[in-house]
């Protein structure tokens, strides 16, 4: 004999689970295929796995479900990882020397089963930036002269939408899609060590960074803001898959000591007022044998992978080593960090791709890429 729960009841059992457990209940008959196929327990998922799903509806992405939604994004995680170097191209953009920054993507397509999508990267001159496609290797849109330099610059690919701050401290929000500048403000009285934007559930999140002072815009007529008590911050990053978690790596000066910070972020609203509060976390700082960190980045494990010279050291947030991958005689030149994959480049024009293992804290290596026409940095 059959028992059937009611409907409301039933779907807040289905809450709990993950994707896979709701693949598993929607086998067994069909009034729990249809509850467990739910758009609310889906959509849920997507949410808590990718933040910025609070911010966009599924036609953007010519889909009809957040299950869709969420096989389509897991598919691209997976296709990404199990990738081989002759599934890429490779591309070079005739650029003048006057472009000095790193690139920043700006569309919102991912990879596609169908190769329809587009990718777009953000680049910034000296006083202006522009979008580049990357499959044609060309400009397609470039941004009036500024008045000042432009010194710093990040991106919501999401969004479509680049920051910039200039010499002037004037920090802009420029539309990518319709080519204009959305909010621009002065004033800041101090100039900029670091800039990021992240996705959170309430919004997207603009954090400057002075030598000790955190920035985040919010839905306030003022800035809401608050001083960590850190040395020289370098490096910034904010805890994927989280919204109140950030680390900071700082030097100590004389010692020349590398330091990581971890603080969680809190609003504390006291009466009509809202206020956010650093709250360390974790602390530790490196060994003098283990170098100096030229760029790091966190996992949503909570663990901290930086890249000295030679070296790639991974730690959890209380210092402890968990991997190293050596690299000598090759120069680690930059290092990126995602939730699915750590991206290493070496000064022989080399790329190798890492994934984060499922389930441990560890890094395993998936495949290098070699830059076919590689240069020699006088050319």
């Amino acid at each position: 004999m059959e028992i059937h729960l009611p409907s409301v009841p039933m779907m807040e059992i289905l809450s709990y689970l993950d994707a896979y457990s709701l693949l598993q209940a929607a086998q067994v008959n069909k009034n729990w295929n249809e509850l467990a196929s739910s758009d609310v327990l889906w959509r849920k998922l997507c949410q808590k796995r990718w933040l910025y799903c609070y911010m966009f509806t599924l036609p953007l992405h010519g889909l009809e479900t957040w299950k869709q939604f969420f096989f389509n994004k897991t598919w691209q995680e997976h296709a990404k990882t199990r990738a081989k170097p002759e599934d890429f191209t490779y591309k070079e953009f005739p650029m003048e020397f006057e472009f000095r920054a790193h690139p920043w993507y700006i569309s919102r397509h991912g990879l596609t089963r169908n190769g329809q999508g587009k990718s777009a990267v953000c680049m910034t001159s000296m006083n202006r930036i522009s979008t580049w496609d990357i499959h044609e290797g060309a400009m397609t849109w470039e941004s009036p002269k500024q008045p000042s330099y432009i010194v710093w610059m990040t991106t919501l690919p999401e969004m479509q939408i680049a920051v910039t701050i200039d010499m002037q401290s004037t920090i802009k929000l420029w539309d990518c899609h319709n080519k204009e500048v959305l909010a621009s403000k002065t004033g800041l009285f101090f100039s900029c060590k670091l800039l990021q934007s992240e996705f959170t559930k309430d919004g997207p999140i603009v954090l400057v960074f002075y030598m000790s002072s955190l920035l985040r815009p919010s839905e306030f007529s003022a800035p809401v803001s608050t001083v960590l008590e850190v040395p020289l911050i370098r490096k910034v990053f904010w805890t994927p898959r989280r919204e109140d978690r950030i680390t900071l790596m700082s030097l100590i000066l004389p010692e020349n000591i590398t330091k990581f910070d971890t603080f969680d972020m809190k609003l504390e609203g006291i009466g009509n007022k809202v206020t956010i509060q650093g709250y360390l976390t974790a602390s530790f700082s490196l060994a003098e044998d283990e170098g100096t960190p030229d760029h790091f980045g966190v996992s949503d494990k909570d663990v901290i992978v930086c890249s000295t010279r030679f070296s790639l050291l991974l730690f959890d947030i209380n210092g402890l080593r968990l991997q190293t991958f050596h690299y000598c005689p090759e120069e680690i030149w930059r290092l990126w960090v995602d939730p699915v994959h750590v991206i290493v480049t070496c000064d022989a024009g080399s790329l190798d791709i890492y994934a984060w293992e499922k389930r441990s804290l560890l890094l395993r290596k998936c495949y290098r890429l070699r830059n076919r026409n590689y240069q020699q940095m006088s050319g």
